[in-house]
């Protein structure tokens, strides 16, 4: 298990998130369906991603939203082709689910809660007895191998609804929270055009902090670590303190990526400037205390060097 855990985080560059791809090898080996649930930009998506390739079978991926309707997921019938044919099997179009079953493969569902609630329960059939009905159809039968993965983000955030006990009794549920802050710098470092090791630091220090200030009711993902340390590079080419200069990138990083309380650009901008103040003040401190962030070979940092030097080279 641990030798396949480590070939899926190089293949899919994966830094860390050992139990869950774990976790979610174990379910999958086992034929349950799961449910990978946890904020924006935690690495739901890559994880199902690893796990469905890893099982050698067939994906059918399909990205949620309102407008997905039940025929759009099982199957609907060709009016054009009706007319001439009738309801026949060859004026029926196969929706993902259908063929999914008929293949015997993957089905992998992005943001199943962003679906409206009867095209989530399409699925209820599906996952428990293997057989969804189609009228005028019929009976589709899923091959051995058929199988959910599917992710969430969490109930609290705008266009999302809550999965019915019914249909979350179905899933095995694998929950991913943000990752520590060595993990979040080496993402950051792999992900980033970046190479400047304070620029990163405190890009990520900044991130971390707008998840809990209580002016924010939903922090940054990593990506707005990202955005910041490549704005940042960019735009100075290396590491300042000038709280202007991360305030101008920071804005531009953490707009469409924060939710505040009571939004107003002056909220936002005055937030941002705390946080930013506040963090490097800080890292001053750190600095001068001898701490830099940097990777070493120590295994009190939990960083797998050998791993992050293959992907950088990948890279």
């Amino acid at each position: 298990m641990e030798t396949i855990i480590d070939k899926l985080q190089k293949d899919y560059s994966i830094i860390g998130r050992r139990e869950e791809l774990k976790s979610s090898l174990i379910a999958a080996r086992a034929g349950k369906h799961i449910l990978l649930e946890g904020a924006v930009g935690v690495g739901k998506t890559t994880i199902a991603l690893a796990v469905a390739s890893h099982l050698q079978r067939k994906v059918i991926r399909i990205d949620g939203d309102e407008r997905y309707t039940e025929q759009k997921l099982a199957g609907w019938f060709d009016p054009p082709l009706v007319l001439s044919k009738g309801y026949t099997t060859d004026s029926f179009i196969y929706g993902p689910l259908a063929s999914a079953m008929l293949d015997g493969a993957i089905l992998l569902i992005n943001e199943l809660n962003r679906m409206p609630e009867g095209t989530q329960n399409v699925l209820l059939t599906a996952m428990d007895e293997k057989i969804i009905y189609i009228p005028k159809f019929g009976k589709i039968d899923a091959k051995d191998g058929f199988l959910i993965i599917a992710t969430q983000n969490p109930e609290e955030y705008i266009g999302t609804s809550q999965l019915s006990e019914a249909l979350k009794d179905r899933f095995i549920c694998i929950t991913l929270d943000y990752q520590s802050e060595n993990e979040e710098r080496d993402i950051v470092r792999l992900r980033s055009k970046c190479d400047d090791n304070n620029i990163i630091n405190v890009a990520v220090k900044v991130t971390r902090s707008t998840r809990d200030t209580e002016e924010i009711r939903r922090g940054s993902s990593i990506r707005g670590a990202i955005d910041l340390a490549d704005l940042f590079y960019e735009s100075f080419g290396k590491f300042n303190d000038d709280i202007g200069n991360w305030l101008e990138c920071a804005k531009l990083s953490f707009l469409t990526k924060i939710e505040l309380q009571d939004f107003t650009p002056k909220k936002f901008e005055e937030t941002l400037k705390k946080i930013i103040t506040k963090t490097l003040d800080e890292y001053k401190k750190e600095k001068m205390h001898g701490f830099s962030g940097e990777r070493t070979n120590s295994p009190k940092q939990e960083i797998d060097i050998e791993r992050i030097n293959y992907l950088e080279k990948k890279k």
